[in-house]
């Protein structure tokens, strides 16, 4: 099966809205928990070992990281700040809240949000505020249960069902799905390049 994220490469990070790329074209922005998995989702969806740095200190990211996806013109992965057990000033916090804030409020080319939460630990507050910014602007947002190589099938389903349910109670007008995961097994992984794709106008 063709994978039009194999040629994702990195473009550049951003610490200020002064440093985004031009507001054309479309991105899709993957936040998660800083435990969650976000990076090794994004090298499996990819299919590179290390276009996410995977580190062993959990929080890491503290910048926009922009990945583009040749041949597409304008079209990028966005990988947001993860936060949970990164220990981060407050004033670093408070930046990172504004920027996040401004980001979803006004980036017009953002044409989805992935939510990343670990299947065994999901729906925190963080990955809660996240889906909040996606319901109030209108933008799709698809939760990644990762580590679902972690639990048996069934447990998996229970979960998946119990947090769909969830998110139909909180957010009963937004356009959230949500599906398993596993970077590790590749489980799920041609489930979520097709969400990607069809946001990015792309062909999976």
């Amino acid at each position: 099966m063709n994978n039009p994220f194999a040629r994702a490469r990195y473009l550049l990070s951003a610490h200020t809205p002064r440093q985004l790329p031009p507001d054309a074209g479309r991105e899709v922005a993957f936040a998660g928990r800083s435990n969650a998995g976000k990076s090794s989702a994004l090298n499996a969806i990819c299919q590179q070992n290390a276009l996410a740095r995977v580190s062993k200190t959990p929080g890491r990211t503290q910048q926009l990281v922009y990945f583009e996806l040749p041949p597409h013109a304008d079209t990028h992965l966005v990988d947001l700040p993860g936060y949970g057990y990164a220990k981060v000033p407050k004033d670093m916090q408070a930046h990172w809240q504004a920027f996040i804030a401004q980001y979803f409020q006004s980036r017009d080319a953002l044409a989805g949000l992935v939510v990343v939460m670990d299947i065994r630990h999901p729906l925190k507050d963080y990955d809660r505020q996240m889906l909040g910014y996606a319901a109030a602007h209108g933008l799709p947002a698809h939760a990644l249960l990762t580590k679902a190589d972690k639990l048996s099938r069934g447990a998996a389903g229970n979960t998946l069902q119990a947090v769909r349910r969830e998110i139909a109670q909180a957010w009963p007008d937004a356009a959230i799905t949500a599906q398993v995961f596993s970077g590790e097994s590749k489980q799920g992984v041609d489930e979520a390049r097709a969400v990607l794709a069809a946001w990015l106008g792309i062909d999976a």
